[in-house]
Formats: structure tokens, sequence, C-alpha cells
């Protein structure tokens, strides 16, 4: 059975993200789209996956070999992603580009097996020091944006959506406004290194004994490599445990870890990790020690 490229549910979501004049248009010509980029890069699309800014295709390439078509609505976030990947060119603890078609807004990767998300699993410390050690290692190119962007980016993001919403209540234009200022401030000072920007355990697959934790989905940026490191803190928090778990669990694998910014970016993150389950009216311990931390 052939995969279904765009269901009403994939529609909607892009046309949320980035409107119908750029989303129905693209929606319409995937079909054609795949159907050239899998003549030329000789792929058998296997399923469809969804993705916040996109389509996401596991195929299989000429030698059976599996391989991921991501595709996107906007040539500017294939660009983004593809330069952070390429400054990571031939770092183990990311995924690797097999090719590009950035003005059609597409990347070809390489797949990786198993390929489970570390999303609700234990979290392999050891695995995941190395894989920020790698990941911070390389010298930042001089095409990505800084961190202060991707900041804003997200903040403007939640913003928008948070009105209107469930989580509106929680998170008030003050409180909102106070932690922008903190990550902002934090974004314009610090060490400085190629930050993935989206580092949550569902962009984290197992890559097999032989590689290990890899990093995928960047949102690439130049600034404090410490932002990378809030979603992974606050799991031992939404576990009943503490930020400073997650601090002492980490220190033995990432040498340098500097465990004051590291937390101040907890703080100043906190509202965009409330910001889900409290749409979802899930309003929880966890959700409650992330309001405090933002307060």
């Amino acid at each position: 059975m052939a995969a279904v490229l765009v269901d009403d549910a994939t529609r909607a979501r892009l046309t949320d993200r980035f409107g119908a004049e750029l989303a129905e248009p693209w929606c319409d010509a995937l079909p054609d789209l795949v159907a050239r980029l899998s003549a030329k890069w000789q792929l058998t699309v296997r399923e469809a996956r969804p993705g916040n800014t996109g389509r996401t295709l596991l195929c299989t390439g000429p030698g059976g070999d599996l391989r991921v078509l991501k595709l996107t609505p906007d040539p500017e976030v294939a660009r983004l992603e593809f330069a952070g990947l390429r400054a990571w060119a031939g770092c183990r603890r990311a995924v690797q580009v097999l090719g590009t078609d950035l003005e059609a807004g597409a990347i070809l990767l390489e797949g990786l097996v198993p390929g489970t998300e570390l999303r609700g699993r234990p979290v392999p410390w050891p695995e995941l020091g190395a894989l920020l050690t790698e990941l911070h290692a390389v010298a930042p190119p001089s095409d990505l944006p800084p961190l202060t962007e991707r900041v804003t980016f997200m903040y403007d993001i939640t913003e928008r959506t948070v009105p209107g919403s469930p989580a509106e209540e929680h998170l008030t234009p003050e409180l909102l406004a106070r932690a922008r200022s903190r990550a902002l401030a934090l974004a314009s000072a610090g060490p400085v290194a190629v930050v993935h920007g989206d580092l949550h355990p569902g962009n984290v697959l197992d890559a097999g004994p032989g590689r290990g934790a890899v990093a995928i989905d960047p949102r690439p940026s130049v600034g404090d490599p410490a932002f990378d490191l809030a979603d992974w803190l606050y799991l031992p928090l939404a576990a009943g445990g503490t930020l400073e778990d997650g601090i002492e669990a980490l220190r033995p694998h990432l040498p340098g870890l500097d465990s004051e910014r590291a937390l101040a970016w907890c703080a100043a993150l906190a509202p965009l990790a409330a910001h889900p389950p409290l749409r979802r009216r899930e309003h929880t311990p966890f959700t409650d020690a992330l309001l405090e931390m933002a307060r």
C-alpha cells in the first residue's frame, strides 16, 4: 500500500504553521515533488511521518538501505537545518546528509537503525554527555544565526498561541516577558558553540551498539551550549526529583559542565516547557514547578 503523503491532519498542521497561502499549494504539489525526488535519488517511499515543519518520508534506497527524505514548504527551514548538519559532517553523534535540493525544501538523510527515540526511556547519561561534547566541539560556521534569534522565535510562537488556550491563565504576558528577557540575556553572553536548538529526547535516536545516540532535526544557531541541556534536566523534575539530580547525573560525562548557566536556562525556558501540557489541561506538580521557576 502506498504511503499517504498528505492527510487532513498534516494539511491542518502545516496551514497553522505556515499559513494557507504557502501550505495549501505545497500540499497539493507534494505527490509530484516526491515522485521527482524519488526518481532522482532512486528511492521507494515506505512510510510517511508527521513533522512540525513539513513531512518526513522513510524510504528504501537503491541498495535496500533505509533513507529519510525530509520536506518542508519553507526552503529557509531546510537551508537552516542543512547548515547545522553540514557543520556536523563526519560527527558520529549527528545524522548525516546524503543529498539536498534546498530550493525544493528537501534534505535526504541516512537512515538510523533501529532509530528508536529516547523519549519515554531511561536517560543514557554517558551517551548524552558524549553526544553533547561532540556536537558542541565543532567550529561555528558563519552562516548560522545567533541563539538570540532562536530564543525570539520560540517566545514569539508561544505568545501567539497562548491567548484563548487553557494555558492562558497560567502563562500571563508578564511572566512570558520576564522569561523572554532572561533567555535573551543568557543567549547574548557566555560560551559560544553550535547549538542544536531542539535537543529533546524525541530528537535523539538509538543508532545501534556501534554508534549509540544520534541527534536529528536541529534548529541550529550559534551561542551558549548550555541551552541544549534544559530538556534533559527537566526529566528528573518531571519524575518527582529535581533539576540538580539531572546535573549530578550528567556532570561525570560532560567535561566543563557549567551548572549555574544550565540551571539559569531551565528557569528561562520553563514557560516554554510548561506550555504544551498546560494547553492539554495537564496541570501537574511538574507544571507547577516550572511555573514557580519562571516567577
